[in-house]
């Protein structure tokens, strides 16, 4: 591999570990393996529905036995917690009779559940009835509100969305107008409604005199996870990276901090330069402390930016099969790693005038046919100028003709002169014939 000079040519490496001169290794840190995902562990990150909803969904995409049942048996007991009869019997319709008599349909809780539901709705509709008759907006505010987490605990999500909704016109605060603004989000988040999400954060926004640092940090989530779903990572990764510190345990019916890290450390490697990196993700403050929670996704980005890319290709390897168990990331999972896959090879090639293809190969962890593949579509896509000598296995950077740019450049800035100084004698023509005059005249 031949580099364009002393400095590019320090930055070869074939993925491993540095050795220093004396034969020492120079960093050396054990890889994740890649080991089956811990159900009680993982359900311990979350509250509410959304943690009912990210066991269900984990049962369904393992493929593993063994972790389906666990994630049902999980997902029953949490559900047995609240009054959601709906949900229960889905689970219950997962589990069809794989846990054993405890785990059982249990018909009489679900009728006592139902029949406090009916009496409790009944009480509310009373006391919003007699509410509007009285016309006080607060306690009209408020029975709204009381509707509308009652649907909610019942899995009625859209009555839950339309009651939130309406208690809008009832606002005399910005602080309920706020809280108005993260309930509907809270809903349709769980609605998988990611454009009212968008909505309502920046509706709750607009109240910035209003909002608390917590309440700050769950609007910059809820932006992220919308702009996420619609693909946007760089302005999903910026959301995350904005997100402070005071988030802590206060959003887990949404997300918990460690998704903070792994989301936005992943949109980050995906859609930001070497600089933007540096500067917004490694030496940001607020982001090291999610990311010190989730040790994998600092390593592997500390690998992509100091090019150890095999060590790096290989944390997210092992990271692969869990990620595609999240509820919210599972679908951008393959995108995030092409973009992040194509970023690292085309940051290995850009300091050198020739590069070894088996060596390359070896640093990503592939064959030289694969990577010839690979090559072959960034150089078609224009977003690797070079070309590569099959026969030979180099890749050879094409530089522009330096020289050649200049006399062009030069051309085009006299052609431009030229075309600007004509125009210039063209008016002064014009006016010193009195051109407009006599038009004007003539009408």
């Amino acid at each position: 591999m031949e580099a364009e000079d002393d400095a590019a040519g320090a930055m070869i490496d074939d993925g491993d570990d540095e050795i220093r001169a004396n034969g020492e290794t120079q960093r050396h840190r054990p890889i994740m393996s890649g080991e089956q995902l811990d159900v009680e562990a993982y359900a311990a990150l979350y509250t509410g529905r959304t943690k009912i909803s990210r066991l269900l969904f984990l049962a369904d995409k393992c493929g593993v036995v063994s972790m389906q049942l666990e994630a049902l048996r999980t997902a029953y007991d949490e559900i047995k917690k609240g009054e959601n009869t709906q949900m229960f019997r889905e689970v219950l319709a997962k589990i069809d009779g794989r846990l054993g008599p405890n785990y059982d349909p249990d018909s009489a809780w679900s009728d006592a559940v139902d029949r406090r539901a009916e009496l409790r709705k009944e009480k509310l509709e009373n006391e919003l009835n007699a509410y509007r008759t009285n016309l006080i907006k607060e306690s009209i505010r408020m029975g709204y509100n009381d509707f509308g987490d009652f649907y909610y605990a019942h899995g009625q999500l859209g009555e839950a969305f339309k009651n939130y909704i309406r208690t809008r016109d009832y606002c005399t605060t910005t602080k309920h107008i706020i809280y108005m603004c993260l309930n509907a989000i809270l809903v349709s988040i769980e609605m998988g409604q990611f454009t009212h999400v968008a909505s309502y954060v920046s509706k709750a926004e607009q109240s910035q005199d209003a909002l608390d640092p917590v309440t700050i940090a769950k609007l910059r989530c809820a932006a992220g996870l919308a702009y996420l779903e619609g693909k946007k990572y760089k302005l999903a990764a910026r959301k995350f990276l904005e997100t402070g510190p005071e988030l802590g345990n206060n959003y887990t019916e949404v997300i918990s901090a460690q998704d903070i890290a792994t989301y936005g450390g992943l949109c980050a490697l995906a859609s930001f330069d070497r600089a933007e990196l540096k500067s917004k993700v490694i030496d940001n403050v607020n982001f090291r402390n999610f990311m010190e929670l989730v040790p994998e996704i600092r390593e592997l980005i500390n690998d992509f930016y100091t090019s150890h890319y095999a060590t790096c290709l290989e944390y997210m390897g092992n990271l692969k099969a869990n990620l595609l168990l999240d509820i919210h990331l599972h679908d951008h999972v393959e995108t995030l790693y092409e973009q992040i896959r194509n970023k690292a090879l085309i940051q290995y090639t850009h300091s050198f005038v020739s590069v070894d293809l088996h060596m390359m190969a070896n640093a990503f962890n592939t064959s030289v046919t694969g990577l010839e593949r690979e090559l072959e579509a960034l150089i078609t896509n224009d977003q690797i100028q070079a070309r590569i000598d099959s026969h030979n296995k180099i890749l050879y950077a094409r530089h522009a003709d330096q020289r050649n740019g200049t006399f062009q450049r030069v051309l085009q800035t006299g052609s431009e002169f030229d075309r600007e100084v004509r125009a210039m004698l063209l008016r002064a023509n014009l006016i010193k014939h009195d051109y407009h005059l006599k038009a004007s005249r003539k009408h």
